[in-house]
């Protein structure tokens, strides 16, 4: 199966970026195949998690063509810039989609999908995620030359005619209490809600679990939208600063935006993980890989029910469909328009294979 039309997805456990000792073999026995991995808050197989693991999934097509652009940013680079070049690299008139991973702490998610808007703006779908690091928000990575590093985004660009990919995102998430202004924010970090320190009204609405910040915060996203008439998208915790009493976010939270805290509902939850797969289902001759990419905060909200989630994705698959994945800290997938933005606490559905 090894062939430069084959494409190796991998995901494993945080432990392993003290050891590459399984990527090199991967290499060895695949030397002509693309890889493409991170790290996880849990990896997925089927429709079981696994923790300590490394899932990997050998995608082969027949008559598809592959690309792939890796790029060191650290943690406080030009992420946004390096996205929009690597976006160059890739294009090509039959570019059918793109995979891309990014990891590394300090990191605005946001920054992925706003580079490579500014080269397809909608044009090519594009969906991959933010690797984790457990709840530990440490020292996620991405493979780069079967090395796990951190500060790294990696992307693969699948070209022809006969790709099919098909996207699914959804949340199921209930809000709760008022929505609120945003008073102050620079990028991804919030400091004030209606005038007060954001994390204080964190504090408040965290009570006896404020203590496990910013963890605990993780079963609290953010629902923020611009303006009342505009979709909301959901902002998840990534750290918080006691001395500025703020919060760090994985994507923006823009200043002059509405917010709405957010809390679990079970069934919802689940359910929504559903919808995702019925959107993800794409038609295609041949068999289908769905690669599941879902929250780390969905996660810990669902505890022993998250495999429920990864069940009710499998039922609306195709038969035979095979699935892997992992648990992030922020997914990227495509809007309606076919472009893709960053979000938090979804799951996300994408489906490959052939005409």
């Amino acid at each position: 199966m090894d062939s430069e039309r084959t494409l190796l997805l991998v995901f494993a456990a945080p432990r392993y970026f003290d050891t590459a000792a399984p990527f090199r073999e991967l290499t060895a026995a695949f030397p002509r195949s693309l890889m493409l991995g991170c790290s996880s808050a849990g990896e997925i197989l089927g429709e079981k998690i696994l923790d300590g693991s490394v899932v990997v999934g050998v995608v082969q097509f027949e008559k598809t063509q592959l690309r792939q652009v890796t790029r060191a940013v650290g943690d406080a680079g030009d992420l946004a810039g390096e996205c929009e070049q690597m976006a160059r690299v890739l294009d090509a008139p039959d570019l059918a989609g793109i995979l891309v991973l990014c990891g590394g702490v300090g990191l605005n998610g946001s920054d992925v999908p706003r580079g490579f808007r500014k080269v397809f703006a909608g044009r090519v779908p594009i969906a991959g995620g933010l690797a984790a690091d457990g709840d530990r928000f440490a020292r996620p990575w991405v493979l780069a030359d079967a090395e796990p590093r951190a500060g790294v985004v990696s992307a693969v660009g699948i070209y022809g005619a006969a790709a099919r990919i098909g996207h699914g995102s959804r949340g199921g998430w209930d809000i709760f209490g008022p929505e609120r202004l945003v008073t102050r924010s620079i990028a991804n970090v919030l400091y004030e809600l209606d005038g007060k320190p954001a994390l204080d009204l964190y504090r408040k609405y965290l009570g006896d679990r404020a203590a496990g910040l910013p963890a605990s915060a993780l079963l609290f996203p953010l629902s923020v939208r611009a303006t009342r008439q505009d979709p909301p998208v959901v902002r998840t915790v990534l750290a918080v600063d006691e001395r500025e009493r703020s919060i760090t976010f994985a994507g923006d939270i823009e200043q002059g935006s509405l917010a709405l805290l957010m809390r679990a509902n079970f069934e919802r939850l689940i359910g929504g993980a559903g919808d995702a797969g019925a959107a993800a289902v794409v038609a295609c001759d041949g068999p289908v890989c769905s690669i599941a990419i879902s929250c780390v905060g969905r996660r810990l909200v669902l505890g022993q029910r998250t495999e429920e989630e990864l069940e009710a994705v499998r039922e609306l698959l195709p038969p035979g469909a095979q699935q892997l994945g992992f648990y992030s800290y922020g997914e990227i997938t495509p809007r309606g328009n076919g472009g893709c933005d960053l979000h938090n606490q979804t799951m996300t559905l994408t489906t490959l294979g052939e005409a």
